[in-house]
């Protein structure tokens, strides 16, 4: 099975992302707005509770953390995708390197640069007529996050959530 693991903002931080990707965004209907802490991994069912197991022990060792969400940007020429900036910070960093060891460990596919994606698959010019107007809005979000949540792929492709883990750490 296909399992992820994510931060889900608040509502507000949501509703701002999903109204643009309802627009913009081809998996809008697939999950709702998150950062990507851990992408699509397969593991066996067998294993989840191992891996329940790990993600319990790091959200014990994980305090609330803070994200600052600053301005949107997009990852061309790479790729179309543009996205809610979500400034780096330790925390997030140690976080997103504890996910990629253990039960789960593997070598991260990209860099780690959290976002919020607020579309993708876009043609060039609709990608920087969108992100052109985004540069004239002031956007920005502080909000703390007290937990994380494992995802599994269901078979049309959507996103559901397996189990939340609170941040305990002190």
């Amino acid at each position: 099975m296909n399992i992820g693991v994510v931060l889900f903002p608040s509502k507000r931080i949501q509703d701002f992302a999903n109204s643009y990707r309802k627009r913009y965004d081809t998996k809008y209907a697939l999950i709702t707005p998150h950062v990507t802490m851990k992408e699509r991994t397969t593991v066996e069912e067998g294993d989840l509770e191992a891996v329940v197991s790990y993600l319990n022990e790091i959200a014990s060792n994980t305090k609330p953390l803070t994200l600052h969400i600053q301005g949107a940007r997009s990852f061309h020429p790479t790729n179309n995708v543009l996205f809610l900036k979500v400034m780096p910070t330790d925390e997030l960093d140690r976080l997103h390197k504890s996910l990629h060891e253990g039960v789960l460990a593997q070598k991260p596919k990209y860099d780690f640069l959290p976002h919020i994606t607020i579309g993708q698959e876009l043609s060039d010019v609709e990608l920087f007529d969108v992100l052109e107007r985004l540069k004239m809005e002031d956007i920005r979000f502080d909000e703390e996050i007290s937990k994380m949540a494992l995802l599994y792929e269901l078979e049309n492709g959507s996103w559901t959530v397996y189990e939340t883990f609170r941040f305990t750490g002190r």
